[in-house]
This record gives C-alpha cells, structure tokens and sequence, in this order.
C-alpha cells in the first residue's frame, strides 16, 4: 500500500507529513516506556524483519497481490509506541533507498501504514485480551483477529485521503469498495503472517512479548478476609528462566530469517501489482502519478544496478535492505533507550 507521488495533492501530503511527523514525535517520547534493556534490540530486529517480509507478495486473487503492512505485528511485539517507529524506520528506508513510496507522499504512508495500522490493531489486540483467557493461545488469536482488522482500516484512511485530496476525479464509493474489498483479503495473509510470528516468539521468550506482559496472573489466597499474593516457589522462578532460549540466540535467528526471506525467498513473491496499485489502474486514481525521485537508485525496485542476474539483483538488494534497515533501526531505539536512561538517572546537587 506504498502510496506513490501524484495520488494525492501537495496541501493534504503536507497535512498528512505533519500529523506523522507528530506521531513520531509522541511515539519516540512513549517508547522510552517500552524500551528496556531487553527489548530495545528485538526493536531493531523487528523493523528488519518487517522488511524482509513485505518483499514476499502473495496472490489474493486473480491478478492481485498483498504483503504485510506489519504495524500489528510491530505494536505486539514491541509496544504500539515502538511500533510505529519500526513501520516508519522501514518505509523510510524503502523511499530513500529504493524508490517504493513517494518522497512527498512519506507522510500519507507513515500515517496509514504505521500509525492506523499500530493504533487500530493495539486497541482490538488490548480489547481481547481483556475477554480472553490469559494464555498464550489468546495472545496469538487476539493477534490474527486485530492484524486482520488493521489493513482494512489503512485502506478506508488513504480512501478519506484521497476523498480530501485525490488528484483525479473519481467516485470515491467505488474507491472505498475495492480498496476495502481487497485489502480485507490482503488482511487474512497479515493476520496469517503475524500470528505465526508472535506465536514463535511466544513459544521461546515470552517475556520479550510487550502484548504478552502480564500473561500469567498470580496465584493469590485469602487470609484473614483479605486477598494476598502467594510467591513463587525457587523451581518454578528458575525452571522456566533456564529452558527459555538467549536474547542473542533469538536475535541472530531471527535476522538470519530475515536475511533468507529478503535474499533468497523474495525471489519467488508475486509479481502481481499490491492491492492499491491494482485499484489504482482500475479506477484510474493514477493518471497523475509521478516518478520517484529517486528512480535512479543504485537499489530501486529492489534490485542492484548493473547486476544483470535478476535474482542475485534482487537477492543483494533484499540483503542490503535488511542490513540498512537493522542498523538504523537499532541506532534508533538504542539512541531512545540512551535518552530514557540519562532522564531517569538521578541529578547530583552539590553542597554550597
């Protein structure tokens, strides 16, 4: 859904480049809340495995395709606040690098791919889980249930977006029904991605789920006509510790995937055009779409220039794409995690 230049007119993608300009702003100062000494490097790794994933097209019906859009997934894992860091990370990088989402249009992306998506899919994901059991089966189905929910919701935002500020005339009912339509689709495979991932990290750490938190209640007992908790037996506080799987042993894994999905796996994606890009061409939204500025990229359309071989092309520019995305992803929350760390340490007051 990486909307190009020319969809939508210069006024409303300078609204749109405000708003998300604040919602990074509001986001970096909550992530200091959700980043801690655990977590701030999984962030990283989740703006790269994003990446990688949304370069794996699947078919969702006949001529059109879909990827992950990934703010559910990011908001579970994460936070919500960190989560829209992450899906703008990316798509920063994607406009700047390889030419996928218009520069003037950057606003109007961040602001449907990573702030609707993250806010829509934490509210249905946080709901849930207050009706569900608190297990991990709950989390991974409040999972699918708010990442299917989330896609939809970023299509009827561009529809609103180009209702306000569209560059040609068309209806926009018929707009909203196929954007709607076929992004209710695309989200079955969002939902299918990101419940399978937030249930294999579940299965191995799930103390480095932030949806997770809080999972397991304590057991409490009545004494005297009054509620207590009952502590942990020493077992059952080591046990678990002991057969969960290192921070770093999950870390290199999981880039290894994303390395393997973006360089190899990429190769095999739809070449179908995304949902927005086919309803674009049907209703004619994209008569006054714009080239990239940067079309010229050494890496645009995610392939290397000068490489002949289609697949290594694609393959060094996928690697590429993830190895970018991971370091300026952790510089990122790490440059956040350092910013919470100096405000909550102590002030020195010297005698005088």
């Amino acid at each position: 859904m990486h909307v190009p230049d020319g969809f939508i007119n210069a006024p409303t993608s300078a609204v749109t480049g405000v708003l998300a300009a604040g919602a990074i702003a509001v986001s970096l100062r909550g992530a200091r809340r959700e980043l801690d000494e655990r977590t701030a490097p999984l962030a990283g790794l989740v703006a790269a495995f994003i990446f990688a994933v949304q370069m794996l097209n699947f078919p969702v019906a006949a001529g059109t395709s879909g990827h992950l859009l990934g703010g559910a997934l990011a908001a579970i894992l994460v936070g919500p606040f960190t989560g829209v860091l992450c899906v703008s990370v990316v798509l920063l990088m994607q406009g700047i690098l390889f030419a996928d989402g218009g520069l003037t249009a950057l606003g109007v992306n961040i602001t449907n791919m990573a702030v609707v998506t993250t806010v829509v899919a934490y509210a249905v994901f946080r709901g849930l889980l207050k009706v569900l059991p608190r297990t991990p089966r709950s989390v991974t189905a409040a999972s699918f249930v708010a990442a299917l929910l989330s896609v939809p919701a970023a299509a009827l935002a561009f529809t609103l977006m180009y209702a306000v500020g569209g560059t040609t005339d068309v209806a926009i009912g018929k707009v909203a029904t196929a954007m709607v339509g076929v992004h209710v689709l695309i989200g079955i495979g969002e939902a299918t991605i990101t419940a399978l991932t937030v249930g294999a990290v579940i299965a191995v750490r799930p103390d480095l789920v932030y949806g997770a938190r809080g999972l397991q209640q304590k057991l409490r007992l009545r004494v005297n006509g009054e509620l207590v908790d009952v502590p942990a037996a020493e077992g059952a506080r080591t046990a678990p510790v002991a057969a969960r799987t290192s921070r770093r042993t999950l870390w290199a894994t999981g880039l290894v995937t994303s390395l393997v999905l973006a360089g190899f796996v990429s190769f095999y994606a739809s070449s179908s055009p995304d949902g927005l890009e086919k309803v674009a061409a049907d209703k004619g939204i994209d008569k006054k779409a714009e080239e990239h500025a940067v079309s010229d990229s050494p890496l645009a359309d995610y392939g290397v220039k000068d490489v002949t071989d289609a697949r290594l092309s694609g393959g060094l520019a996928g690697v590429i794409g993830v190895g970018v995305t991971v370091v300026a992803g952790s510089t990122v929350f790490w440059a956040v995690r350092r910013r919470q760390s100096t405000d909550a340490s102590p002030t020195t007051v010297e005698n005088v």
